[in-house]
């Protein structure tokens, strides 16, 4: 669904509040609105119409309202006034190097990546987004949680997952990684996840709490596997094009208040994990916890596989 075919009532909408502010920003995410992530968006969007004193608004699209993230991607590229919430894999497509952010057990922690994104290498792959395919990756400190094994069935090993249709994001990285972990990736659109479950389309989901609780995804499953597999770190990347039709002083407000977000956001992802596995363990899931080596040694060949052995190097250096 392109937004050129939303809903009238929908595109009257945001036509409307565009009229009311010299520019708009229209903010989309696949994530619930009860998402941590997607009430830090909500904040920011408050704080940028006070400072821009209403020049500048952000409007919040949570649940895909505004279509699949690859149909968003597009109309952002053609130069629409819309942002996104994106991981690195799928700018991969456009950048392949930004693929390795996405790229399994890549960092110990999430606050690891304050470090990759303030390297040079880092700056330099943002940069050549934004030449190579119009799409400014505004920050990359959106941390969405922990991405573990969502399953019908228990999963302690690698070859527990044999066979088993594993839902995951559509690019290179995050394909490899499912496979090479032991499962069958299986693509789909989030909003898709939960009627694939229930109806037997798929056997279980690679994702982090917080975003499975938003899905009420513990309804139609009943393991998890405390793989953690990726740290899922996020960013917002929007229309090159736009974004350099802002004033400066608007550029340095949007920047300034959704790297504060981003922050807040993270935060609260983290704060909210262990409420979520409580709740989801008095629905009846049960969590496993795994020998991660066993699932860290499956997915090494991944990174020279797709040609990011190197960085990992340079962006790991230090640690």
């Amino acid at each position: 669904m392109k937004i050129q075919t939303l809903v009238p009532a929908l595109a009257l909408l945001l036509a409307g509040n565009a009229a009311q502010a010299a520019y708009q920003l229209n903010l989309s995410s696949a994530l619930s609105s009860q998402d941590p992530i997607v009430q830090a968006m909500e904040s920011a969007s408050e704080a940028i119409a006070q400072r821009s004193e209403g020049e500048l608004t952000v409007r919040v699209f949570p649940n895909s309202q505004l279509g699949s993230d690859e149909d968003v991607v597009e109309q952002i590229r053609s130069g629409a006034n819309i942002a996104i919430l994106i991981d690195a894999g799928r700018l991969s497509e456009y950048q392949p190097e930004l693929g390795i952010l996405s790229a399994p057990y890549l960092v110990e922690d999430h606050t690891d990546y304050d470090r990759i994104t303030s390297s040079e290498l880092y700056q330099e792959w943002v940069e050549g987004l934004a030449d190579s395919s119009g799409l400014r990756l505004l920050n990359y400190n959106w941390f969405q949680g922990s991405r573990h094994m969502l399953t019908k069935k228990l999963v302690e090993a690698p070859e527990d997952l044999r066979g088993v249709r594993v839902r995951t994001i559509n690019s290179p990285v995050w394909l490899r990684t499912i496979e090479s972990m032991g499962a069958t990736p299986t693509p789909l659109p989030w909003s898709e996840v939960y009627s694939a479950l229930q109806l037997g389309a798929i056997d279980g989901a690679e994702a982090q709490l917080t975003a499975a609780e938003g899905q009420n995804l513990h309804e139609v499953i009943t393991h998890i596997a405390l793989t953690g597999h990726i740290h899922l770190m996020t960013g917002i990347a929007t229309s090159e094009q736009w974004y350099q039709s802002l004033p400066e002083e608007l550029r340095t407000i949007l920047d300034e208040e959704l790297q504060r977000a981003g922050e807040e956001a993270s935060q609260a992802t983290v704060e909210a994990q262990d409420a979520v596995r409580e709740r989801m363990e008095a629905e009846g899931v049960t969590f496993t916890a795994v020998d991660v080596e066993l699932f860290r040694e499956r997915v090494g060949g991944v990174y020279d596989e797709l040609g990011y052995g190197q960085y990992r190097d340079q962006l790991t250096a230090g640690e």
